[in-house]
Parts: structure tokens; C-alpha cells; sequence
């Protein structure tokens, strides 16, 4: 009783007694008679009154996994779990197709039933009944249920990405279903979902749907005639190390251990905080530049004289400001003539890390939310302007890495009837508010997102897993070859704990990113792209590469429909046994002739193919004795390319689209797949 006591309590005091209602099921009007009780009692007797109440009104409530939804897809020719929560000793029953099963709780509460094996078809119902409540769902069909998981890559919508506005109005087809699993963590493995609801494909849904999923899904339906789910648990900037389970990492005591990484991470913010306060002065944690929703640092009148400049467009980090995630001003004046003043102007503000409000003389002018990697282009009104001097204010909120206002300089501008003037260089700058909490990054933290994204839906059968992530690793070369036996070890453990068999595994590998390299160089990215493809000696395992589609200045490259069309092919090879080439060229064996290096493929499909006019090949390096690399000259020969350089007589390795940004390799077969990097000069 005492227990109960505090809880009723805390939950009193905290203002959140409703939060009841989901936590222990208990229906509102109970609830509501509860807070009335406590609100006015006087003395413990009716603390105990309403005690009483609690296992007569909301204990026998059944309830059933999260996962379980309308409108969701579950897995054929498999037997298929279903399962959920209710006291012990309650007979429940789900029926299904017309037919009814029959379970108990055990001793934690927890039922299941399997639905038999069953072809793909519906729309179905399921109903769930107890002694105090029913649950139906409806619109469920059979078919193929894929996970979609990793970070940012597969987590970006469809509405991030390339043709958006003309891919979501073609959006129609209601057998491709989307569940988005929310972003959370836990400690220790849990039962339960956070959250989440399984949606039809549609002009109204589907923007919010992983791009790469619903294109790799869209290119399935076109030759697989099956309803696909897309199982969609993914959270942007995460490592491979909490996507998996203690066991897998081998760590003993999780408890511990994951106490004791969230106390490092609590130090490293405040000695981050420290640090900017040292720097700065005292940085507060609600934005001063706001009071209440009066955005008072947006005032044309406001004393500037305490701001800063900075020079954009630049990452605040890149200005001084390293370890800052909160909210930071921009401020800026310009001059307008009368002729300028009396018409509306564009105004661009490059890109902006992740969310922004804009002002002009005080008045709101556009925003975005999360939006990091979007061009900002405002409209502004002619009422807003004025002869003279107008006050541009960027209010800036970063949630996490870095923050501000960046791009190239040309997308910062103010757009006049008669003119477009730059607004790069000096603008005036001051911090509003430093967010520690967003410091503690839970999805760099081992096991966290396994626990809580993973396990609940180990018992929901799937057909496969794609796999988009690997940017969070590639940090160093020490993460990068690391990587090379984490991911295997992850994909392994996953196929054991979902006993859906060796399911395949297809994964993306990473894309060309940054600015090319001059000469040939090292680079971590190449290195995890080197250990990603080591990942296909494990069975029943694809990779799809995108090294020709990536973007120099975008870690998210926009043209996600050529993704998820070539890990649709991988999935029609090793999920669906059709006979096709799935992939591009990938590295067999080389041979030394004089000063020219032999290389032969797999994967060749009907030949190779150079991507040039002129059939030249580009991308490959080669080196002497010194193991100096050098730019080659290659071609193509039959089934095979010779590689060589007339500086060098005796050639040691090779090496093909070996960088950050191998932006001009042009190897792929006839198929149109492009070979994955390699190096002959590896471990």
C-alpha cells in the first residue's frame, strides 16, 4: 500500500495522474474520481478509498503489442505471433480469419498466440477480447515485411528528398504500409514499443515515410505482387553499437556498463558547457532572446552593441563556437531604396542547421524545422519593407552536431526588383540558449537503441532487413576497421534473436561524399566502405553501391529512388530467386604483366562498361615499389581491366574509387550497376 500511496502521489503532484490512463489502463472516469480524491482528501482513509478502485477498474484491461495496429502488414507463409498484456489468470481470445485462439498470461503478464501460416491476402480484421475490454483492428494484410533501419540515410522522408512534391502526389499504392518505430532508448531490453502507427501508402502519408524504404518497396511491387511493410527503425547519427545487443558486443553487466557510459557522456556535456562558459560568460538554458512568444532580439530597435560578428556562411563551430548545440541570432541591416522598399524581395538565406524563424523589421517572415540540409528562400512582402534601414533576424536552432548558417555564398542573397546584392560576410551574432540535455547522445551510446527499436518487435516475423548506416563509424580509421567486425557480428545476432532464419540482409554502402581528392589519398570512408563490403562473406548478404549518386556537400544525397531500386534487386535475387544481375562489378584477382595490372570481376552481368563517351576509365590508382599511389590510366579488355602508368615499371597494388569522393569512377557492368571500390594493397 505504501507503494501505491507514492505513486498515486507523485503522480499528483507532477500534474500527470492522467498519464494512468496508459500506464496502468484504467478508464478516464476512474481517473478522473482518483484526482478528485486526492485533490480534496484530508486524511489517508480516502487514499485508501481510492486504492480500492484501482484493481476494480483497470487491472483486467488486455492490451496488445504496440506493433499491432490497423492497417498493418504481417508476415506470410510463416507462423505468425501475436501477443500483448493482462492480468494473470485471464482467458483471452483473438480471432482472426474466422478462426479463434485461445491464451493466458504468464506469470509477467504477458500472452501470445501464433496465427497459423497463411498466404499472402486480405484486408482482415483481428479482434482481441478480455473480460474488460475488446480491441479491434482492422485493414490487416499478409505479405512481406521488411526492417528499414540504420541513421540519418535511411531515416530521411520522402518529402526530404529529390522530386518530392511530384513523388507524393503519384503516391497510391495502399499495399505498400509504413510503420515509423519512434526514436528511444532504454538500458536493458523492453517489452514494449514507445510507440507508432502503421499507415497506407497515400498522398497524405507518404512524405513521412523512409524514402529509401518506400522506393526499394515501390520497385518490389512492380515485380513482386505481394503487400510490403516497411518496419521502419531508424534514428539519424546513430553508431552500429546501439543497434546491438549486450551479448553481441560482449558485454557482461549492461546495467553497469551502461551506467557508467551515460555518467561519461553527463561529464563530457558539462565540460563542454564549462568550457563555452569560460569562453563566454554564463550561457543560459532558456533562449533570452525570446520573452514568452515575443521575440524580443528580432526588435529593428534592439542595442547590438554586446553582439559579435561573424562572417557567413559558416558553422558556428568553424567560428569559435565548438560544442555549442541550442539556439543561436543572426542579425543583419541592410538598406533599401524607396523603389526597392515599394515591391516584394527573395530573400535567400543558404542552408541552416537544423531549424530556423525569420524576422524582418520584427515581423515573421518564414521558418523550417528540421530541415538542415534545405535551401532557405523566403518571400517577403512589400508591406514589410521601408526605405532604409531593415533589419534582417535569424533566430537558429541546432539540436545536435553542427549549427548555423552555411552553404555555398551564392545562396545567401537579398533578390530586389532590380538587383541581387550578397549577404555574406560580417553578420552580428549572439547565443541564446546552450541545450545540455541534447549533449548526451543516446544513439552513440552501445545497446541503447537495440533495447527499445529492436527487441519489442524480435517476435513480429520479416522477410528481410535493409540496412543504411555506417556515416557515424567512419569518423577515423580506427571506427572504420572496427566496423568490420561489428556489422557482421550485428547481422548474425539479429538473425538469431528474430528467428526468421538466415533472412537476407541488404545493405547500402556508404555514398561519395566531401570534396575529391586532388591525389590519390587515404580516408576513413574509404576504409568503412572496405569493411562494409567485407560483410558479404556472410551469407544471404547484398550491398547496394551508390558511390556515383552521392553529393559533394550533402551527407544526405537526395536521388534516394536510384537507392532503393538497387536494394530492390538484391531483394528480387536472394529474397525472390529471380535470375537477374543484382549487382556491380566487385574485385576477384589481379595479375602483374610488365608494367600493367590485370583485374577480374565477379559480377560482370553482360560485360563491363565504362561510363564515358570516349570509353576511358577513371578511377584507379596505381603504385611502385615506393607504394606511392599515382592517378592510372585503365581499359577495358573482355571481362577484365588493365591498369597501368608509364612512370611506373614495376606496379604493386591498385586501387579503385579509393576515397572520400571517388566522383569520377565510371566502372560498371552493362546492367548499369557501378563496381564497389577496392584496393589490392589491403589486409
Amino acid at each position: 500500500m505504501d507503494l501505491m500511496f507514492v505513486l498515486l502521489e507523485e503522480y499528483n503532484n507532477s500534474g500527470d495522474l492522467f498519464i494512468l490512463c496508459s500506464d496502468f489502463n484504467i478508464p478516464i472516469f476512474t481517473v478522473v474520481i482518483i484526482h478528485i480524491l486526492i485533490k480534496h482528501m484530508k486524511n489517508y482513509y480516502l487514499y485508501f478509498l481510492a486504492l480500492i478502485l484501482l484493481p476494480l477498474t483497470g487491472k483486467t484491461q488486455v492490451r496488445i503489442s504496440k506493433i499491432f495496429t490497423d492497417n498493418m502488414v504481417i508476415q506470410r507463409d510463416v507462423q505468425v505471433p501475436v501477443w500483448g498484456w493482462a492480468e494473470k489468470g485471464e482467458r483471452i481470445a483473438v480471432t482472426f480469419n474466422d478462426k479463434t485462439f485461445k491464451a493466458t498470461p504468464d506469470k509477467s503478464g504477458k500472452w501470445m498466440i501464433k496465427l497459423p501460416s497463411m498466404s499472402q491476402g486480405g484486408p482482415y480484421s483481428m479482434e482481441i477480447v478480455g473480460k474488460q475490454n475488446s480491441i479491434e483492428i482492422r485493414n490487416i494484410m499478409v505479405g512481406d515485411v521488411w526492417v528499414c533501419s540504420g541513421q540519418s540515410n535511411m531515416e530521411w522522408s520522402v518529402e526530404q528528398s529529390s522530386n518530392a512534391e511530384k513523388e507524393i502526389a503519384s503516391a497510391s499504392d495502399e499495399l505498400i504500409r509504413h510503420f515509423k518505430v519512434p526514436r528511444s532508448h532504454a538500458n536493458v531490453p523492453g517489452d514494449e514499443l514507445a510507440g507508432g502507427q502503421w499507415q497506407v501508402t497515400g498522398s497524405k502519408t507518404v512524405g513521412a515515410f523512409t524514402a529509401v524504404g518506400y522506393y526499394f518497396a515501390r520497385e518490389l511491387r512492380k515485380n513482386i505482387d505481394v503487400p510490403v511493410g516497411l518496419l521502419n527503425t531508424s534514428w539519424g547519427g546513430s553508431r552500429v553499437e546501439p543497434w546491438m545487443s549486450a551479448e553481441a558486443l560482449g558485454i557482461e553487466d549492461p546495467e553497469s556498463v551502461m551506467a557508467d557510459l551515460l555518467r561519461k557522456k553527463e561529464l563530457e556535456s558539462e565540460e563542454r558547457l564549462q568550457k563555452l562558459r569560460d569562453q563566454f560568460g554564463e550561457i543560459p538554458e532558456t533562449d533570452l532572446g525570446m520573452k514568452g512568444e515575443v521575440p524580443i532580439w528580432a526588435d529593428p530597435g534592439l542595442d547590438e552593441s554586446k553582439w559579435v560578428k561573424m562572417s557567413l556562411p559558416a558553422l558556428w563551430e568553424n567560428a569559435g563556437y565548438e560544442g555549442l548545440d541550442g539556439i543561436g541570432w543572426f542579425r543583419k541591416t541592410i538598406d533599401l531604396t524607396e523603389g526597392e522598399s515599394n515591391q516584394p524581395v527573395e530573400l535567400g538565406l543558404g542552408k541552416i542547421d537544423d531549424s530556423d524563424v525569420v524576422w524582418i523589421n520584427g515581423i515573421k517572415v518564414g521558418g523550417m524545422e528540421q530541415k538542415w540540409n534545405v535551401e532557405r528562400v523566403y518571400e517577403v512582402d512589400a508591406s514589410i519593407l521601408k526605405p532604409g534601414k531593415n533589419v534582417i533576424a535569424v533566430r537558429v536552432e541546432d539540436t545536435g552536431g553542427g549549427g548555423g548558417i552555411y552553404g555555398e555564398p551564392e545562396l545567401m542573397y537579398l533578390k530586389t526588383g532590380n538587383d541581387t546584392r550578397t549577404l555574406t560576410g560580417d553578420w552580428k551574432f549572439r547565443v541564446g540558449a546552450f541545450m545540455a540535455s541534447q549533449s548526451i547522445y543516446h544513439n552513440q551510446i552501445p545497446t541503447l537503441l537495440y533495447n527499445k527499436m529492436i527487441y519489442p518487435v524480435l517476435d513480429f516475423p520479416i522477410k528481410g532487413v535493409i540496412w543504411y548506416q555506417g556515416e557515424s563509424n567512419a569518423g577515423n580509421d580506427e571506427d572504420a576497421l572496427e566496423y568490420r567486425k561489428l556489422f557482421p557480428a550485428m547481422i548474425k545476432d539479429w538473425r538469431s534473436r528474430w528467428n526468421s532464419g538466415d533472412f537476407p540482409f541488404l545493405f547500402v554502402q556508404l555514398a561519395n561524399f566531401l570534396e575529391p581528392d586532388e591525389e590519390p589519398a587515404d580516408h576513413s570512408w574509404a576504409l568503412l566502405r572496405e569493411s562494409q563490403s567485407a560483410a558479404l562473406a556472410t551469407p544471404n548478404t547484398a550491398q547496394a553501391v551508390i558511390i556515383d549518386i552521392g553529393e559533394a556537400d550533402d551527407i544526405h544525397p537526395g536521388n534516394k529512388q536510384d537507392v532503393g531500386q538497387r536494394l530492390s534487386l538484391a531483394a528480387r535475387k536472394l529474397a525472390y530467386g529471380e535470375d537477374i544481375v543484382y549487382s556491380g562489378p566487385v574485385y576477384k584477382s589481379h595479375e602483374v604483366k610488365g608494367n600493367k595490372v590485370i583485374i577480374s570481376f565477379d559480377q560482370v552481368g553482360s560485360g563491363l562498361s565504362a561510363g564515358s563517351k570516349y570509353g576511358y576509365v577513371r578511377g584507379f590508382a596505381i603504385a611502385g615499389e615506393d607504394g606511392k599511389f599515382v592517378w592510372a590510366q585503365a581499359g577495358i579488355e573482355g571481362d577484365r581491366v588493365v591498369v597501368w602508368n608509364d612512370s611506373i615499371e614495376t606496379p604493386t597494388a591498385v586501387r579503385y574509387a579509393w576515397g572520400v569522393n571517388p566522383d569520377d569512377a565510371n566502372l560498371y557492368n552493362k546492367e548499369g550497376l557501378p563496381a564497389s571500390p577496392f584496393r589490392t594493397d589491403g589486409n
